[in-house]
């Protein structure tokens, strides 16, 4: 979704106004990837309710992202409420840029009740 940037909105009315297949996609010539971040315990019992630190500084621009799956604010805070948690995304110029900064941005998030894989990508680096 990083890769289409502000064309995804209009794919989506093109969808639900049945118009998809008359409409262009235009990729991004770049690479992206996205790092799940998940309660510990997940998928099977884990436990809700505890805070996620770091989001306020997290860079949020074309090729950086944290989407929020499972998370909830509550007295200021943000919450995990869910197990997949946060889609950490970034993109880079090769899919080893994209992995390399995905991370680094996981690794600013203080939130030591989640946790994510760490061979995202490997297959095809």
């Amino acid at each position: 979704m990083m890769r289409l940037g502000a064309q995804a909105l209009d794919l989506m009315l093109a969808a639900a106004e049945g118009r998809l297949a008359e409409a262009r996609v235009n990729w991004a010539d770049d690479h992206a990837m996205t790092v799940v971040l998940a309660a510990k315990g997940y998928p099977g019992a884990y436990a809700k309710g505890s805070v996620i630190g770091g989001l306020e500084g997290a860079r949020e621009d074309s090729a950086h992202m944290v989407f929020h799956a499972g998370t909830a604010e509550k007295d200021g805070r943000i919450v995990a409420t869910g197990g997949r948690v946060l889609n950490v995304t970034a993109r880079g110029e090769s899919l080893r840029v994209a992995r390399d900064r995905a991370y680094a941005m996981v690794d600013a998030i203080d939130w030591p009740e989640g946790f994510c894989r760490r061979d995202i990508g490997w297959r095809a680096l």
